[in-house]
């Protein structure tokens, strides 16, 4: 158990809960919008302490350090409040911190309507992720999930742009559908494994020992593939992103995107991937073929017809979910552990772009790409953000989503040579929709429509509140990218101390 006087993973996701509910019961407005900058930065500090401490941490059961359980008066069931991080937990809990500080801030400084309600969403969406990753019970892995999500489909209702309301009962529809699929499969698992409680470590100890048969591990595995593989926007089951992004409001989107779509690949990784490993050998080819034709060559294609930028973000993140899935299929550690770093730079420079398109919108009044251009004279700034949040989406050396792409496309090569081919075909349609994205907005003659907008009202470039969460973002992708061993080193050591697995034996 963790030997600190105040369990800093507690905190991190008590502090903004609190918040939320102080707001909820009539906190003025002006103390709620100064209280918001500490209830956003606590669990970012928090991750970051906790990133900087891990190494030297005394670890426990299974590589988890800063272990600490509380009662929950269900102990009939199995089910407890326990919290802790291990080598696959820590960098989707920094991300959670991370984003939620950028997509805070920038909330705090928009005009959004109904702000104390606005920000209490978020308090509870950024709660939510918190205690996603660090909950070490799988119950409560799904309750701060739902916990997280529920704030989605109002923010979207609410506050969201064109097509809000189809698109919030799209939202509502696919991902409760994957919701009760994931938690259909997380309830097998418990029910099947004997361990007689939701304590994800007592079920692998229990599964290690006694392991499920071939035909359940089959029928398990298929379940929460396609139950994550929902929330994920596995293709052909994605529909529901794109449209609910280009609708969110802009921190809702960031969250969202970002961090709480990482949920279906982390349980994957986390749960799945170490007690289920027959079920992956069953799955895993047409895992694969979903990803490689439909996330990376469909979605790729759609996504370069896209004239919003909005949706053409959107669409991009989905393709990107095909490279998840596929190192995920092939199953190695090389492979798994770059899908873990993946999950972090993807939700880091998705963040980003949302932001920036936000930040765009407000000086063209429009997500038409074919409407702008010449932005970069009025925006300098804004353009050099921009382009290089377009060079970490493609991969570019430097930022860490190199080091996401890179091992799934390495390990990717032993286990089929033409889907390496199909994937590494989608950074090429990456860097194409991405730099004639920047190309369109930023550069070469203005458009009629943006030059009477701008004469209406003059166009300035990004400010110092909108470009103070931009920079975090930015800062995050290039320290991964340039020492990505801050991340992989304590990644390779969980995947490889947790038999029996995949990621162990090939």
């Amino acid at each position: 158990m963790s030997n600190l006087p105040l369990d800093p993973l507690l905190l991190s996701v008590a502090a903004p809960l609190t918040l939320a509910v102080l707001i909820a019961v009539g906190l003025p407005k002006k103390i709620v919008v100064k209280l918001a900058y500490a209830a956003f930065a606590i669990p970012a500090l928090v991750a970051v302490y906790l990133w900087s401490a891990f190494a030297c941490a005394a670890k426990e059961s299974h590589g988890y350090a800063f272990l600490t359980e509380y009662s929950t008066g269900l102990g009939g069931l199995g089910i407890s409040l326990k919290l802790g991080l291990n080598g696959i937990s820590l960098p989707l809990f920094v991300l959670a911190g991370v984003v939620g500080l950028a997509a805070g801030l920038y909330a705090l400084q928009s005009t959004a309507e109904r702000m104390k309600t606005y920000l209490l969403l978020l308090l509870v969406m950024q709660a939510g992720l918190m205690g996603t990753f660090a909950s070490v019970d799988i119950f409560f892995y799904y309750f701060f999930h739902e916990l997280a999500l529920i704030p989605t489909f109002i923010m979207v209702g609410i506050w969201g742009g064109r097509d809000r309301s189809h698109a919030a009962m799209m939202m509502t529809i696919y991902l409760t559908v994957g919701a009760m699929l994931s938690l259909l499969g997380l309830v097998a698992i418990y029910a099947k494994s004997g361990a007689g409680s939701f304590d994800l470590l007592a079920i692998r100890d229990a599964l290690s020992a006694h392991p499920l048969g071939e035909v359940t591990q089959k029928h398990i595995f298929g379940i929460l593939l396609f139950g994550f593989g929902i929330l994920v926007s596995l293709w052909p089951f994605h529909s529901w992103a794109p449209l609910g992004y280009g609708a969110a409001p802009s921190s809702a989107a960031m969250l969202h995107a970002g961090v709480l779509k990482k949920f279906g690949l982390y349980g994957l990784v986390q749960i799945a991937l170490p007690l289920l490993p027959l079920g992956l050998l069953q799955w895993n080819h047409s895992m694969a073929a979903l990803a490689a034709v439909g996330n990376v060559v469909v979605i790729g294609l759609v996504t370069m017809a896209q004239r919003d930028l909005k949706q053409m973000i959107g669409f991009s993140s989905v393709m990107h979910m095909g490279y998840a899935f596929l190192g995920l299929a092939v199953g190695s550690l090389l492979g798994v552990g770059g899908v873990v770093m993946l999950m972090v730079a993807h939700g880091l420079s998705v963040a980003l772009l949302f932001l920036l398109s936000t930040s765009i919108h407000q000086r063209t009044n429009t997500f038409d790409m074919h409407q702008m251009g010449g932005l970069a004279q009025k925006a300098p700034v804004l353009a050099a953000l921009f382009v290089t949040a377009t060079f970490a989406s493609v991969g570019l050396p430097g930022f860490a989503n190199f080091w996401g792409e890179l091992p799934i496309f390495v390990s990717l090569w032993g286990f089929s040579h033409c889907l390496t081919l199909v994937a590494l075909s989608g950074t090429v349609v990456s860097a194409v929709y991405g730099l004639r994205a920047a190309a369109r907005v930023f550069f070469g003659p203005q458009t009629e429509a943006f030059a009477r907008f701008a004469a209406s009202k003059p166009t300035v470039d990004i400010t110092w509140g909108e470009r103070i969460p931009a920079l975090i973002l930015i800062a995050a992708l290039l320290f991964v990218g340039v020492w990505p061993r801050s991340l992989s080193t304590a990644i390779d050591q969980a995947l490889a101390r947790t038999p029996p697995s995949v990621v162990a034996s090939r």
